[in-house]
């Protein structure tokens, strides 16, 4: 019987792989049945980077109080400063709003919004401009929120979800799953809440937990869209001014997109992939002090510069492979507007990791039940009595 069981398995997984449903998209704790755990924290604070030969100096002018730079194919962190300082993470928040709730709603489906819908959406927040009994589609509400950080988009979505507080607690559930222990949600929105915190470690999982997803690295991406409005369209654009090139910033080389942020307590917060020459890098910063404009981007920027330098010559300092069981791959986004549900390189790209990274996963998870199998029977054998 227990044999029969493990067979039935294996059929599962031929299965998944025969309808094309990725395991890229898969947290590992989903795989492994058990929660994931981030290395311990490191003993001393400060920068940390690799001690090797041939890596560059890390940039000059860096103020965050906490930064990240991480391999995003092999989860390896390569420098980080104050990797698990927990601090106010402001709208890139948002991203673990998007990894929790993202995958349950189709695209076209349309809300009409109420007034509940809204209720509770706090003081100067950013919004899009979602209005009471306007009907959105909820590619257009996940547009608001990534496009233009809309608070208001949330509560929609949200509401949709189950209620905030509900949605709140269920984020804190997809931290924890995720390996990231880091976090106090709060509010699903990023907005200034005591107590709410997070870290580049944790921001950094949840954007790689998001860009194995194709809808979030579609969303992401876009620099560009149309948004409804009562008298017809209006034309968003993307707030992270390393994607959209705007506010005095050159858009990056090789830039994907995923999230920033500002509230008064966090300051600037920038979560910024971006690949080059075959290797996708994740970058978070929190919280620049040096004051100047557009002090998160240029760090940010200077951070990416280091990481494509440094990639294949720095040793890691951290890792966090366990906290996706397949690494993103998805292409920098095309310099044009974005505003088709099947338009943009970026999202196809990673939607066709499975057909990239799918095989070895089976592969794998076959040979470890073929094992399971042989030593039962080789248990079994040993069990009964020999016949002369």
């Amino acid at each position: 019987m227990a044999i029969d069981a493990l067979s039935r398995k294996a059929g599962a997984l031929a299965v998944i792989a025969a309808t094309g449903l990725s395991l890229a998209f898969i947290p590992a704790p989903a795989l492994a049945g058990t929660p994931a755990h981030r290395p311990p924290a490191p003993a001393t604070a400060g920068v940390q980077v690799a001690d090797a030969p041939d890596v560059p100096k890390l940039p000059d002018g860096l103020s965050a109080l906490s930064w990240a730079v991480t391999d995003a194919e092999s989860g390896s962190v390569l420098a980080a400063k104050d990797l698990h300082r927990r601090l106010p993470p402001a709208s890139t928040l948002k991203t673990l709003f998007a990894v929790t709730a993202l995958p349950k709603f189709a695209a076209d489906s349309v809300r009409q919004v109420s007034a509940a819908d809204l209720e509770g959406v706090g003081a100067g927040s950013s919004l899009v401009g979602v209005t009471e009994g306007g009907s959105y589609t909820v590619a257009d509400l996940w547009r608001g929120v990534f496009l233009r950080s809309g608070n208001d988009a949330v509560h929609v979505l949200a509401s949709m979800n189950g209620g905030w507080d509900a949605t709140a607690r269920e984020m804190q559930q997809k931290a924890r799953s995720l390996g990231a222990e880091d976090t106090t949600v709060q509010s699903p929105d990023g907005y200034d809440t005591p107590g709410q915190v997070s870290s580049a470690y944790d921001l950094t999982v949840f954007a790689r937990a998001g860009l194995a997803n194709a809808d979030f690295a579609r969303y992401c991406s876009t620099a560009q869209a149309d948004f409804p409005t009562a008298s017809g369209v209006t034309r968003i654009e993307n707030t992270n001014r390393l994607l959209s090139g705007a506010g005095g910033m050159t858009r990056y080389p090789g830039i994907i997109g995923v999230k920033n942020g500002y509230t008064t307590n966090a300051g600037n917060t920038l979560i910024a992939a971006a690949r080059r020459d075959g290797h996708t890098l994740l970058v978070t910063v929190m919280n620049p002090q040096s004051g100047q404009a557009n002090g998160v981007y240029k760090e940010a920027a200077s951070l990416l510069d280091w990481g494509f330098e440094s990639v294949d010559k720095a040793e890691p300092i951290s890792s966090m492979t366990r906290a996706v069981a397949q690494s993103p791959q998805v292409q920098p986004a095309a310099h044009t507007t974005q505003t088709d549900e099947r338009g943009g390189s970026p999202w196809r790209d990673a939607l066709a990791l499975w057909a990239g990274g799918i095989g070895a996963t089976v592969l794998a998870m076959g040979a470890a039940v073929a094992w399971r199998l042989h030593a039962r029977r080789r248990a079994a054998a040993a069990r009964r009595p020999e016949v002369p």
